[in-house]
C-alpha cells in the first residue's frame, strides 16, 4: 500500500516538475534574450528566436505530415499572428521594463480569458486585486514611477495577443494536435521575421550572436514547449493554471539574478496581487456552459 501510493504520488509530482522547469527555461531564455539588446536589438532578438525556433519545433514535430481542412485554417492563421505578435511586443517591453513588471502586464491576457469565462460573484474579488496590482504598476495619474509608458502599453498589448493565442490556439490545437505549435511558429516567423530583419539591419549577420541566438531559442521555445506537451496531458487543467501563475514571481527573480533588477517593495506588492488574483481565478472561476450551435 504504501509503495503504491509512492508511486503515485511520485507520477503526480513529475509533470508538475516539468512545467517548473519549463517556466524557469523561459524566464531563463527572457534574461538572455535581453542581454543581446545592446548588441541586436529587440526586434533582432525575436527575428532570431521566431526564426531558429521554428526550425528546431519543425525538427521535433514534423508538421509536414499534417493535413489542414478549409475550415480550420483561419483559426491556426490567427494563432499564429498572435504568437509572432505576442513576442514581438513583449521584446519591445522589454527594452524599458523590468523583466517581472512586463511578465506581470503580459500575464492580464490569460487572466482576462479566466475572469470572463465565468460570471459568479466570487470572480469580482479576483478582478479587483488583478485592477489593484494594475494600478500599482501602471503609470496613472500625475506619479510615472518608474515604469515607462510605452513600455506599459507593448505588454499589455502582448498580453492582448496571449488572450487571442490562448483562444484560437485552442481551436487550431484541437484541430491539428501538438503540431499547431510548429505551423504556428512558422507563421510568426513569415510574418514578424523580416519586420525584425529589416530593423535590426545587418547586425542579424554577426556569427557570434548565432550561438547566444540558439540558447534563446532553446530556453524559451523548444525545451519549454516540449516539457508542456509532455506534462500537460497528466496534469489537471486547474493545477497548470495555479502553476502558471508563479510566472511573473519567477520572471522576477530571474531578472534579479540575471539582469540585476530590482523591484521596490510597492511593485512586489502589485506581482502579489496579480499572482493572487490569477491563483484566485484558476481554484474558482468554473467555465459557462457551452452553447450548442444551432448550424
Amino acid at each position: 500500500m504504501s509503495s503504491s501510493l509512492t508511486a503515485k504520488a511520485s507520477s503526480a509530482l513529475i509533470p508538475v516538475c516539468l512545467l517548473i522547469v519549463a517556466m524557469i527555461s523561459i524566464q531563463s531564455g527572457a534574461s538572455l534574450a535581453k542581454s543581446l539588446f545592446p548588441l541586436v536589438g529587440a526586434e533582432g532578438i525575436t527575428t532570431l528566436r521566431l526564426g531558429i525556433g521554428t526550425l528546431i519545433l519543425f525538427i521535433i514535430f514534423r508538421p509536414w505530415r499534417m493535413r489542414f481542412a478549409v475550415g480550420s485554417r483561419m483559426p491556426l492563421l490567427i494563432y499564429g499572428l498572435s504568437l509572432g505578435a505576442m513576442n514581438y511586443l513583449f521584446y519591445l517591453s522589454l527594452r524599458t521594463l523590468p523583466l517581472g513588471i512586463a511578465v506581470a502586464l503580459e500575464f492580464t491576457g490569460p487572466l482576462a480569458v479566466a475572469m470572463f469565462s465565468s460570471r459568479r460573484p466570487v470572480d469580482f474579488i479576483w478582478v479587483a486585486l488583478a485592477i489593484m496590482g494594475l494600478c500599482f504598476l501602471l503609470p496613472l495619474g500625475g506619479s510615472m514611477g518608474s515604469i515607462d509608458p510605452l513600455g506599459a502599453a507593448c505588454a499589455l498589448g502582448a498580453g492582448a495577443c496571449w488572450a487571442i493565442y490562448i483562444i484560437f490556439g485552442q481551436k487550431a490545437g484541437g484541430d491539428h494536435g501538438p503540431g499547431t505549435v510548429a505551423v504556428g511558429s512558422l507563421i510568426a516567423a513569415i510574418v514578424f521575421c523580416p519586420i525584425g530583419a529589416w530593423q535590426a539591419g545587418s547586425t542579424l549577420l554577426n556569427v557570434e550572436i548565432l550561438p547566444l541566438a540558439l540558447g534563446v531559442a532553446i530556453l524559451s521555445t523548444a525545451l519549454p514547449y516540449s516539457l508542456e506537451i509532455i506534462a500537460l496531458p497528466k496534469i489537471p487543467a486547474r493545477t497548470f493554471g495555479t502553476l502558471m501563475s508563479l510566472e511573473p514571481a519567477l520572471a522576477a527573480l530571474s531578472g534579479m539574478i540575471f539582469l540585476s533588477e530590482n523591484l521596490t517593495g510597492l511593485q512586489w506588492a502589485a506581482l502579489a496581487a496579480i499572482i493572487a488574483a490569477s491563483i484566485g481565478a484558476t481554484l474558482t472561476i468554473t467555465p459557462k456552459p457551452k452553447i450548442e450551435s444551432i448550424n
